[in-house]
């Protein structure tokens, strides 16, 4: 009988040291894939050049606490930018420079905001965004930055090394597709969204121009 009370003490407490690991594990947080619907933007050049630029085929995956602090977001987005011509300057060709505005608890939803390849934009008339090739930013609250997606080593007229955010294309159309683009940002304490722009300059005989469409905002958590 003191044989069996032993053994049921020990079973007990081999449950017990059990339910505590158990109970002691944090669950792992899962990514959340998130569709976007992407953008058009359709607008006529002095010149009677339509340009129509469009963000297709955009999503995100969200995984809100890189680190395990509330102060790290992580995500990775895919998209494409699609560029057509059409009009007086149908085959004028010009250059197409995808990226992302980040924002830590400020309004990135507004319009009126630039996101031209000369490395500065704003929100909503205010927030002044600066840019650079890379996508791990640092934000405190009111604060927003852009990073382009594309950053094309290439030699110059002097044979130095330089980077390029844009693509150029030729003729009526042109594209620009990225998957997995990670977007690491830390710092930010509260809320935090990101943003897709494509902007794009065209050169005609009588007009340069840059259009800009902006995607729409998404939660980093």
């Amino acid at each position: 009988m003191s044989n069996r009370k032993n053994l049921t003490g020990m079973s007990l407490g081999a449950i017990a040291a059990l339910a505590i690991g158990v109970f002691a594990t944090k669950p792992a947080l899962a990514d959340t894939f998130v569709p976007l619907p992407g953008a058009e933007l359709v607008k006529t050049l002095s010149d009677g050049t339509v340009v129509t630029v469009r963000i297709v085929g955009e999503s995100a995956t969200i995984n809100p606490s890189l680190g395990s602090t509330p102060v790290h977001r992580n995500a990775w987005v895919s998209g494409t930018a699609q560029v057509e011509l059409a009009g007086t300057g149908a085959e004028a060709g010009g250059i197409v420079v995808p990226g992302y505005t980040v924002g830590c608890q400020v309004n990135i939803a507004g319009g009126g905001a630039g996101g031209g390849v000369e490395g500065a934009s704003d929100w909503e008339g205010n927030a002044s965004v600066g840019a650079s090739t890379s996508g791990e930013l640092s934000l405190g609250p009111g604060q927003a930055k852009s990073f382009y997606i594309l950053d094309r080593e290439k030699a110059d007229d002097f044979g130095n090394e330089s980077h390029k955010v844009y693509n150029v294309f030729s003729g009526g159309s042109g594209s620009v597709a990225w998957a997995d683009q990670t977007i690491g940002l830390t710092g930010c304490g509260g809320y935090a969204q990101a943003r897709a722009f494509v902007s794009v300059e065209v050169v005609t005989e009588n007009v340069t121009s840059w259009v800009t469409v902006w995607g729409k905002p998404f939660s980093l958590g």
